[in-house]
């Protein structure tokens, strides 16, 4: 049970959901930010499939999944081989980081070139690529868009600074432009089971019957 998860974790000051700005179970969140899309985008189905979904990578926290501490599945993520942009959180750590002053690493592209994509970058690790990689596996059949957001919405130096867009090409500039908020602070609580049969039918939609994880 997700809400009785959270009660104990806050009994030992700790939160499940990841999210140090949202002081819910990550269920809630989940179904505050599709129902948040559903409204905002209604003829896209598989923007609110995405929202409800986009943090299912958490699951490597559960005790009874991967049991991975948190510091290794939450945060924001970057770029690795290539220059780390102040925008980046906490940026001033990566000084004491030995790729901080070597020269292959150091620059804009480092080991990557101008325009080479997004598909191309080693990203630093954590739920984001988690998520998208069991898409992946499993064929989901969400667009472009959708897996773009799954796979960079922590991104955080990018969709708040702008920044490594000289690594990006063409496709994840288009891409860029479908993000949408995915930490709705709403108080308005969906009605789960009102829902639940909508959300279910996309994932019959989009999703194979059984998943790899």
């Amino acid at each position: 049970d997700c809400e009785e998860d959270e009660r104990r974790a806050r009994k030992k000051g700790q939160r499940r959901n990841g999210d140090p700005d949202l002081d819910k179970p990550q269920i809630k969140h989940l179904l505050q930010t599709a129902e948040a899309v559903r409204r905002d985008y209604p003829d896209e189905d598989w923007l609110h499939l995405t929202g409800l979904i986009h943090d299912l990578g958490k699951i490597l926290l559960h005790p009874n999944f991967s049991k991975r501490p948190q510091l290794a599945v939450v945060g924001g993520t970057y770029p690795v081989g290539c220059a780390f942009e102040d925008s980046i959180v906490h940026h001033k750590y990566f000084k004491e980081n030995p790729d901080f002053t070597n020269p292959k690493y150091n620059t804009a592209t480092g080991v990557y070139s101008e325009g080479c994509g997004l598909e191309n970058i080693l990203m630093s690790w954590g739920h984001d690529d988690y998520m998208y990689m069991v898409a992946k596996e499993n064929k989901i059949t969400l667009p472009s868009a959708g897996l773009f957001i799954i796979q960079f919405h922590s991104f955080y130096a990018m969709h708040r600074s702008g920044s490594y867009k000289h690594l990006m090409n063409q496709e994840d500039m288009e891409n860029l432009e479908c993000k949408y908020d995915l930490y709705s602070k709403s108080k308005v609580r969906a009605d789960v089971e009102k829902v639940k049969p909508y959300y279910l039918s996309l994932i019959e939609k989009y999703f194979p019957a059984k998943l790899r994880w």
